[in-house]
């Protein structure tokens, strides 16, 4: 299980030199942190992690955006295909449809966001219609670098993570560009392939 990377947490960084390797995906700065709701194509990945100390170090050096720490609630449905959740925090509240091929590396994900104010009468409505799955709390610290945003979360039950998104919100990145940015954050991050995992927070909570 990665620290990423535990080596030692006060050696200097190889991967901080190579940052220009990527320095495409933002000018030093700016931000590209999709708003609203809608839909929008995700390449992502999701890692064990024993800490998240490397990566928020990395994170500041590279001047990324964190935008907080948040306390969420995941409530699945049961549905057909794909999977169905509302998420319940004091950053995010958003109801999510995606669908996801399971596998460890980085995958394409379909999105279908909705954005709605805290509201326990959504739930009641949904879990009657269509019944809960699974609930899965956690804290995630949000971060964002460019269209790249990175959860360094803490489930309830399961331990500690890292996701890594790549986010295309108006149609102006493919999944080939998407997928280097998520390689390039995974190098970056120093993430090994036992650390990736294949499935969602409710598959393993589920299990």
């Amino acid at each position: 299980m990665a620290q990423y990377r535990s080596h030692s947490e006060d050696r200097p960084r190889r991967a901080i030199e190579t940052v220009e390797q990527f320095s495409h995906t933002r000018d030093e700065g700016a931000l590209d942190i999709p708003e609203g709701g809608g839909a929008r194509l995700n390449v992502e990945i999701k890692a064990r992690a024993s800490g998240h100390r490397f990566v928020r170090r990395i994170l500041k050096e590279r001047k990324a955006h964190r935008i907080g720490e948040d306390r969420q609630t995941d409530t699945y449905f049961n549905v057909p295909e794909g999977r169905l959740k509302l998420r319940e925090g004091n950053i995010e509240n958003t109801l999510i449809f995606y669908r996801r091929t399971n596998m460890a590396g980085p995958k394409k994900s379909e999105v279908l966001l909705y954005r709605v104010n805290p509201d326990p009468d959504l739930k009641e409505v949904l879990a009657a219609s269509l019944g809960v799955k699974v609930v899965v709390s956690k804290r995630r610290e949000i971060w964002f670098d460019g269209n790249v945003k990175i959860h360094l979360d803490d489930v309830d039950g399961l331990g500690l993570f890292l996701e890594i998104e790549a986010i295309d919100s108006d149609g102006s990145r493919d999944e080939i560009e998407l997928t280097k940015q998520c390689r390039f954050f995974m190098e970056l991050f120093e993430i090994s392939e036992q650390d990736l995992i294949e499935i969602s927070y409710s598959d393993l909570i589920d299990k």
